[in-house]
């Protein structure tokens, strides 16, 4: 197998290389004005290692693939085109009035507690480029009202007057009768036709989500919309650098349902928080071919600390209506939990609570920590690792950034130990105990609101930071043991060269299995499963696009259900694609009960107030040879090896500091056993192993860190 995947973070870019019998993995700087140049530095490292020019090795490899940041540093930065809304006279208001939930939605836990000063996010689409026209459709698809074309005419030229750069079309109940949504497109197309407006893209709701809730989907094609024009420039231009630097197949790009697609069959939106995602589908892959069990997927990197739970047999949890940024949505994505906790976390004083916070704001890789000096002048919690002692600053990112520790000591002085009243040590223990706290709570209560505890859970700690935290967030948490796995700095990259390239269909539904008032239990079945053979027929045109055999393709049928007119929704995987007797029905609604008390509790189950389907969804892959994860059971008589130094480090709990040993990568080799306090320096991250705590390497550059004391 050859193979690059790259994971572009908000700090860091990471590189995983495949080449023969040959891994290697890689980190540079994200440069975000022009994304070519981080994963050209890393390339580079990689190709000199291998013997190989960049040329050689692109134009000999399978694939290329991308998870990047680009959608979401877009939101943030409110970078990208003026977007104008079509949507059905009446409905002009339920955008901006986003449900009435716009102050709360997408906000953390404490500005939660203060919503009356609360602000609502700027808006994507400002009220003045919304248009309305006439039509309507009832939520049979029956059409109530023709469209009036003359004003779709007018309404496309009132916003083109005004300067929309993208127009995105959201008529009511679409998603069972697209014609108007259609027909607004072919006039479209017959006002401005492609050789003069050709710019301007126009999408359509049913197209980009097909469940109901009119403000959901407007808001999905909006930000598909908002994104189209930078996603399309970014990932273009990268496409063609490898165009010129040989590789001439298509260029992958990973999605944050779980899968991954070629660039021309990606929608934007499909992008944000795609990196994070890849992570959780190597803890996923990991879970199944190694049988740790139940996993929490941590991944610290230099911006966010993203959380995803996989539960043993590699099962993931998915959310169908995440928000993004402060928006919520209706694709379905991989659920995942994003804390302001990375590396390049900014600290500063907390008036009310009388303590330091971290976070959410971070500093990123420009100007990044006050360390890097590169003009960052606040503390970070790197500064505060490298102020502790965990991080050499000579040898940091295997020499390529010097750190410089009178920069973070001066911005700790300056922004916190006044407040604090402490020095320097003390306020960095606090920094560290700080964000490790933040980190653990974070954790527990992810697990917790999900039924399940801590304790029966792995820690899986990965990203530039993870391995340097780990024992901290797993004291914070109250468990035992830590597992920094398989080429752990880079291990969301790891994910993104284990993907199968995939593709999510859904079409909105309302089919009762039971119904309690007439004894009726489905006797029908031919409309649905023709429904379902419609979803798989486009999962298999997706990929038969790309150039997949469309023998190779295979299908999961997943169902949205409810108990009565419950507004609580729970996915189902059914165990066949089809319903074909009264017996697939009862198992159906069996399978449902079943899940439903592993999410609420056995005794919830209320099968007697009638069953229904909501939402049919068809998940269309193909699989392709990944990554090999081997058996990562420590050996039982280990080794430890010959330190490199040793140098004094501070820990929390501990007064004074405490001479640790230090090691190089080749603590790495399997069968190392070490004791803490000791420090593993490798090129791209550094382990931390703490006081009362036991480091054990194991096969693929991995290692458990488990608790020996209390």
């Amino acid at each position: 197998m050859r193979r690059v995947s790259v994971d572009i973070g908000g700090t860091f870019t990471d590189c995983f290389v495949v080449w023969d019998e040959h891994t290697l993995l890689q980190k540079s700087l994200t440069t975000h004005q022009n994304l070519a140049l981080g994963f050209n530095d890393a390339l580079a490292t990689a190709c000199k290692e291998l013997d190989l020019t960049t040329r050689e090795l692109l134009s000999g490899v399978d694939s290329v693939r991308y998870a990047t940041t680009l959608g979401t540093n877009a939101l943030i930065e409110r970078k990208g085109p003026r977007v104008g809304l079509l949507t059905t006279a009446g409905f002009r208001a339920s955008v901006p009035l986003a449900r009435a939930k716009g102050y709360g939605v997408g906000l953390d836990w404490k500005s939660l507690l203060d919503i009356p000063n609360a602000e609502r996010p700027d808006a994507i689409v400002p009220i003045p480029l919304i248009r309305e026209v006439n039509e309507r459709v009832d939520f049979e698809g029956d059409v109530l009202l023709t469209l009036n074309e003359n004003r779709v005419r007018d309404a496309l030229r009132e916003l083109i007057d005004r300067g929309a750069e993208t127009i995105v079309v959201c008529l009511a109940n679409s998603v069972v009768n697209p014609a108007h949504e259609l027909r607004v497109r072919e006039i479209f197309l017959e006002e401005y036709p492609g050789h003069l407006l050709g710019a301007v893209p126009m999408l359509l709701s049913h197209q980009v989500s097909g469940r109901k809730g009119e403000y959901t989907r407007a808001t999905s094609t909006i930000m598909d919309g908002f994104l189209h024009s930078p996603m399309y420039h970014g990932l273009g231009s990268l496409e063609l650098h490898l165009r010129e630097e040989g590789y001439e197949k298509p260029m992958l790009v990973i999605h944050n349902s779980g899968g991954m697609a070629q660039l021309n069959s990606t929608d934007a939106l499909q992008t944000v928080h795609s990196g994070p995602v890849a992570g959780i589908g190597a803890s996923e892959a990991l879970a199944k071919k190694t049988g740790i069990g139940n996993v929490v997927a941590t991944d610290m990197g230099g911006t966010s600390f993203d959380i995803g739970i996989v539960v043993e047999g590699g099962v993931k949890h998915y959310d169908f209506e995440p928000v993004i940024e402060r928006w919520m949505v209706s694709i379905p994505m991989v659920h995942l939990v994003t804390l302001g906790a990375g590396g390049g976390s900014i600290c500063s004083y907390d008036p009310v609570f009388k303590t330091v916070a971290v976070g959410p704001e971070s500093a990123g890789s420009d100007p990044g920590p006050a360390c890097y000096d590169r003009g960052g002048l606040r503390p970070t919690v790197t500064d505060s690792d490298l102020l502790l002692g965990y991080l050499d600053p000579e040898n940091y990112a295997g020499g390529k950034i010097a750190l410089n520790r009178r920069r973070s000591k001066r911005a700790v002085e300056d922004e916190l130990c006044d407040d604090l009243d402490l020095d320097v040590t003390e306020a960095a223990k606090l920094i560290k105990r700080t964000v490790d706290a933040n980190m653990a709570n974070g954790i527990a209560t992810e697990l917790r609101v999900r039924g399940h505890e801590p304790a029966d859970f792995t820690v899986l700690a990965y990203g530039g930071n993870g391995p340097l935290h780990g024992c901290g967030i797993a004291t914070a948490l109250g468990t035992d043991r830590v597992l920094c796995p398989p080429h752990a700095p880079i291990f969301s990259a790891v994910g993104a060269g284990d993907m199968n390239q995939m593709h999510i269909h859904e079409a909105n539904a309302w089919i009762v299995l039971f119904d309690p008032t007439s004894a009726y239990f489905m006797s029908e079945y031919t409309d649905f499963n023709s429904q379902v053979e419609e979803l798989e027929a486009r999962g298999r045109a997706d990929l038969e696009r790309q150039g997949i055999d469309g023998s190779l393709v295979k299908h999961r049928l997943e169902l949205d259900m409810r108990y009565g007119n419950q507004r609580v929704q729970t996915s189902v995987q059914a165990e066949s694609n089809r319903i074909n007797s009264q017996k697939d029905v009862l198992d159906l609604i069996s399978t449902f009960d079943r899940r439903y008390a592993e999410r609420f509790g056995e005794g919830s189950q209320a099968t007697a107030t009638g069953v229904r389907i909501n939402t049919v969804r068809v998940l269309s892959w193909v699989e392709t040879p990944g990554v090999q994860f081997e058996d990562l059971t420590p050996l039982e008589n280990g080794t430890t090896p010959e330190p490199v130094g040793t140098r004094e480090c501070h820990f929390v709990g501990v007064d004074g500091p405490v001479e640790t040993t230090i090691y190089d990568e080749a603590a790495l080799t399997p069968g190392t056993d070490i004791t803490g306090p000791a420090v593993v320096e490798t090129e791209a991250t550094t382990y931390l192993v703490e006081p009362g705590w036991r480091y054990q390497a194991v096969a693929g550059r991995a290692a458990w860190m488990t608790r020996i004391s209390n």
